[in-house]
């Protein structure tokens, strides 16, 4: 059986959805929903915290893709937390994923909160 808890808050002006478990064929839908609940709300600026997410399979990654997608479609922004496994993160397992997968560059990552949704800084 696999184990998902997916959430979502307001947090400095991004809609914040938290994923703690495992995301795959079954329980991918369950951050699906929120993404696309979230976009219908309104918002443009989501971040997916991943921090908690120790597996990760090859059809959760295509949910991640699919929200990357739906994000810039509509001119939104998406963004992903996933410490460093070295750091004591969680979630090596997903970055292992993202290598074999070479899916890395899709998405903007970051390695905590507060990076997350920290405003770009524009080249001088």
């Amino acid at each position: 059986m696999t184990t998902l808890t997916v959430s979502s808050e307001a947090y400095r002006g991004w809609t914040l959805v938290h994923a703690v478990g495992e995301i795959d064929l079954v329980s991918g839908a369950r951050v699906r929903e929120q993404v696309h609940q979230a976009v219908a709300d309104g918002c443009r600026r989501l971040v997916l915290d991943l921090g908690a997410v120790r597996f990760c399979d090859s059809s959760g990654v295509g949910v991640l893709i699919a929200a990357r997608r739906l994000m810039r479609s509509c001119r939104g922004e998406l963004r992903l937390v996933l410490p460093d496994p070295e750091d004591g993160g969680q979630c090596g397992e997903v970055h292992r994923v993202f290598a074999a997968l070479g899916v890395r560059r899709l998405f903007d990552i970051h390695p905590d909160l507060a990076s997350a949704t920290a405003p770009v800084a524009l080249p001088a």
